[in-house]
């Protein structure tokens, strides 16, 4: 659904979201790396399971959680994706660590 211009600056960078490999570029937020790749959906809702993806855009709605590095509940459109990032979607409710 998303594309990227053809004359869209910035190095290429490889990031794998549940474990399969992505690209993105430097400058691009998890958000639009997540997009550009089809990747539909960030979450789920821990009530209804309903599934969420990017929304605003700006760290608003919190809809694009996911999992960065093994650091739960990041907001992907907030973060910058790096060179060998690990990504995950949230599925249901996230557990607390002790």
């Amino acid at each position: 659904m998303f594309k990227r211009l053809p004359e869209s600056p910035g190095r290429p960078l490889r990031l794998t979201v549940d474990g399969k490999p992505i690209e993105a570029r430097v400058g691009d937020s998890v958000a639009v790396a997540l997009l550009v790749a089809n990747v539909e959906t960030c979450r789920t809702t821990p009530v209804s399971g309903a599934p969420r993806a990017p929304y605003c855009m700006m760290g608003v709605c919190f809809d694009c959680l996911v999992t960065v590095d093994g650091v739960g509940n990041r907001q992907a459109c907030m973060v910058r994706a790096a060179d060998g990032m690990a990504v995950s979607t949230q599925r249901g409710k996230r557990e607390l660590s002790v």
